[in-house]
């Protein structure tokens, strides 16, 4: 079954409101992305990983998976595509601070793109399903970095720069390999294979009585 981002969000807000909280659905959402991306990958220790996040709830995921890949021994490089203090959520900035106490983990801020270092893999944790109209700095840079770089990439819910829900894009979107999407599949995913890669569906935990009155 198909739904809308508009019903994703109300179920979202639903389970929230019964208990299960949006830092759950975060946490688990970026524990089955790093699942599905191991199971991929194999062995990826001492692989490095770069992961982009953005301000939102879709760079949270992305660094639950940073925390979930340091368990793993990955080489993990966290690029915030903007200043801590910008960070949108709660959620999100419940995760960074946990980061912020994990050597493991190399935190950058900012919009420069100089790493010293090849990616094996990149994350795309920088838009989630609220884009509106065009993409910006420095969320463009990343995303032409993104499609420009010879490695594996990992769209996590959606790829930056795809409407969800009508499967159009912005003036420019990620190209990736894989893509995890939660809960459903929004209607407008899978009409776009040739950015999103192998897709899954992984369910994070939301109550399905959550559901009730929305589907």
């Amino acid at each position: 079954m198909e739904i809308t981002v508009d019903q994703m969000y109300q179920i979202e807000n639903k389970g929230h409101d019964m208990g299960f909280l949006k830092k759950f659905m975060m946490e688990n959402a970026g524990a089955a992305s790093v699942r599905r991306l191991v199971e991929k990958l194999g062995n990826v220790e001492s692989k490095n990983i770069l992961i982009f996040v953005g301000l939102g709830n879709n760079g949270g995921d992305g660094l639950v998976m940073a925390r979930h890949l340091a368990g793993y021994n990955v080489k993990v490089t966290v690029m915030l595509l903007g200043t801590p203090e910008k960070i949108k959520t709660e959620e999100s900035n419940w995760n960074w601070s946990i980061l912020q106490k994990m050597p493991s983990v190399k935190l950058m801020t900012g919009d420069s793109l100089n790493f010293d270092f090849k990616p094996d893999v990149i994350v795309d944790g920088i838009l989630g399903t609220g884009i509106i109209g065009e993409i910006r700095e420095p969320y463009a840079s990343a995303i032409n970095y993104i499609n420009e770089t010879d490695c594996y990439k990992f769209a996590v819910d959606v790829p930056s720069g795809l409407d969800p829900q009508t499967g159009e894009t912005a003036n420019i979107c990620t190209k990736c390999n894989m893509t995890v999407t939660f809960h459903k599949m929004k209607q407008g995913i899978p009409k776009r294979k040739d950015l999103t890669g192998e897709l899954f569906v992984e369910k994070i935990g939301i109550p399905p009585e959550a559901e009730e009155g929305i589907l």
